[in-house]
């Protein structure tokens, strides 16, 4: 317990140093692995922003990608070796030469800082809360912030899976239209047609006249959904591209549908802890 809370105050801290200096970064780090330093300070932040100047020292079999967020260009760097990272580039001071990769994705400084703040706030309250038993029953997806699709799968939890449910969806404004209004089960419905973009919605659940629960969020911009489309990495993408589109869903506000990419990532790295923690 106590090493636990001592490397939550650790990376606490470093993302308060890091924030400070956040209006100066010029890269942030989408994947690290081993024995990393920057400028004397072990175990950075994933996702945490890197200024001109600073110096990285890489481990033996160790490994840092850095991504410089106005050209998308990603570092590799491996160890044992030092960096300095300059305005656009990174280069060797000893040791084997980084490898780059030009990538289309383009940061946002302001989620980057958002995202590891929440990130190590998160380790730490995790380090000391008491795990609290799940509530049923309740609605599941979507209950908040906006969704990336105009026909999602609203899903939720009842006392029986098998008893027959009402479902209602309405368009949110002057006129309350309903959408959708059906008898559902098993924990799902996806409605038949599609939903508008740029719309609030809410929806309900009820059994037997009692509501399970109320949820509400918004569709996002057909732009906006077609960019998800466009950039939408498969499973077997490189590990910062997933990184990069978990980053996107954060920052266009579909912030559950941003969790669940989080979990995947931290299903598959159990060594960086900041990942499970905004999978919460």
């Amino acid at each position: 317990m106590k090493t636990i809370l001592r490397a939550s105050v650790s990376l606490l801290l470093y993302a308060l140093a890091s924030s400070a200096g956040a209006a100066d970064g010029v890269a942030f780090i989408t994947n690290l692995k081993g024995d990393v330093s920057v400028d004397g300070s072990p175990r950075p932040l994933l996702m945490s922003e890197v200024s001109r100047g600073q110096k990285i020292a890489v481990g033996k079999e160790s490994q840092v990608s850095v991504m410089f967020i106005q050209s998308g260009k990603e570092y590799i760097l491996k160890g044992p070796a030092d960096y300095a990272v300059g305005e656009r580039e990174v280069s060797a001071g000893s040791g084997m030469p980084p490898t780059t990769r030009e990538t289309g994705w383009r940061a946002s400084n302001e989620v980057l800082v958002k995202v590891s703040q929440s990130s190590a706030a998160s380790i730490r309250m995790r380090s000391l809360a008491v795990a609290k038993p799940e509530e049923k029953p309740k609605l599941l997806y979507p209950t908040q912030g906006a969704i990336t699709s105009l026909q999602p799968t609203f899903r939720w939890v009842a006392t029986d899976p098998k008893a027959a449910l009402d479902f209602t969806l309405v368009a949110v404004g002057k006129e309350e239209k309903a959408v959708a209004k059906t008898r559902a089960s098993a924990g799902s419905f996806k409605v038949p047609a599609k939903l508008l973009p740029d719309t609030e919605y809410a929806w309900t659940v009820a059994a037997s006249g009692n509501e399970i629960g109320t949820g509400k969020f918004r569709t996002l911009s057909a732009e906006a959904i077609q960019e998800v489309e466009n950039r939408k990495p498969s499973d077997k993408s490189d590990f910062s591209d997933r990184l990069n589109f978990a980053l996107m869903l954060q920052g266009l506000g579909a912030s559950q549908e941003a969790r669940e990419a989080w979990g995947k990532l931290a299903a598959e790295r159990t060594d960086l802890p900041e990942l499970s923690a905004l999978a919460k």
